[in-house]
């Protein structure tokens, strides 16, 4: 009995210890490791040249993050014709000036936006074991601090970003005309998806629309429905976090939404397989960001390293 009660009390030690060094590596380590993904789309007519899409999401950014400031600024250097912003831009009532620098150079392209619920108002401390319910969103009702979003969204549409809260408009990038329609927070229910009329529908004018894109912060399965029926070629978002903590060999466990894990992050096809996969034919081209960051009341990350992307688009 001696010798087995030592081995049941090593083999806690071992993984109690285990347990503590991927905690000290999902906090210190893998939630600063910043990665760019490269993907390539072929939604472009045929006969034109390739189109890059620089797609940032859910920075969730605090006063003092400098490592993540100069690397998001650093993007610059892809040369992108067009940066989406999926929201999720900040958590905390006085990291305006530091979202700034490090939008600054990309504000100076042609871009669009919506937002997230943590554009709108501060995170607020919350048991992370909420995350595993069927609707994370439950829980006692709070009035956490709202943030400057106005300002923001004024700052964005003054450098000229589109603002897609709910709307459709039109964008012209390297010479190619975007049509474009996008939704506000679905996280929050405030998403409404815009029916498409001819004064707003770039696609019922007389010019050729080259690309269809749809925009939003979280991929609810109704928002997505709804631009797959508007024939979006791309649909964007982030949101999930890629999960955030994933299993190696198996990914996410959650999406903090309705969208299956197995499209946590990635390009995929909706609400089908991708287009190019067999039983894809029907299917949308979908694009979900895991994100820079996260809730500063949550910083860790597991075989899941915040990431922006390069979305290449091309003919197929």
């Amino acid at each position: 009995m001696g010798g087995t009660t030592s081995g049941v009390a090593r083999t806690a030690g071992a993984l109690a210890l285990a347990g503590a060094g991927a905690l000290a590596y999902a906090s210190l380590v893998e939630v600063r490791w910043y990665t760019l993904r490269q993907v390539t789309v072929p939604v472009l007519p045929a006969g034109q040249d390739p189109l890059r899409i620089l797609h940032i999401s859910d920075l969730h950014l605090t006063p003092g993050q400098r490592k993540k400031v100069d690397w998001v600024k650093d993007l610059a250097s892809l040369d992108p014709h067009m940066v989406v912003d999926t929201g999720d831009n900040w958590a905390h009532l006085d990291a305006m000036p530091a979202l700034l620098e490090a939008l600054e150079p990309h504000l100076a392209v042609p871009g669009a936006f919506v937002l997230g619920s943590n554009d709108y108002v501060a995170p607020s401390p919350k048991n992370p074991a909420r995350y595993l319910l069927p609707d994370a969103r439950r829980g006692p009702a709070r009035r956490p601090p709202e943030l400057p979003w106005r300002e923001l969204t004024s700052r964005f549409r003054s450098a000229g970003w589109i603002d897609l809260t709910n709307r459709r408009d039109v964008l012209k990038v390297d010479g190619r005309v975007l049509s474009l329609v996008g939704t506000d927070d679905a996280h929050l229910d405030r998403d409404r998806f815009p029916a498409a009329a001819g004064d707003d529908d770039a696609r019922t004018g007389s010019a050729p629309v080259d690309l269809h894109l749809g925009i939003t912060h979280a991929p609810y399965r109704r928002v997505l429905d709804a631009m797959h029926a508007d024939d979006v070629d791309l649909a964007i978002a982030g949101h999930t976090h890629g999960g955030q903590l994933a299993l190696p060999l198996w990914g996410a466990l959650v999406t903090n939404c309705d969208l299956d894990t197995r499209r946590a992050k990635g390009l995929h096809g909706w609400p089908g397989p991708r287009p190019d996969q067999s039983g894809g034919a029907g299917s949308t081209w979908m694009h979900v960001s895991a994100g820079l960051g996260t809730s500063p009341y949550a910083p860790v990350r597991f075989a899941c390293r915040p990431e922006a992307t390069l979305l290449t688009l091309v003919a197929p």
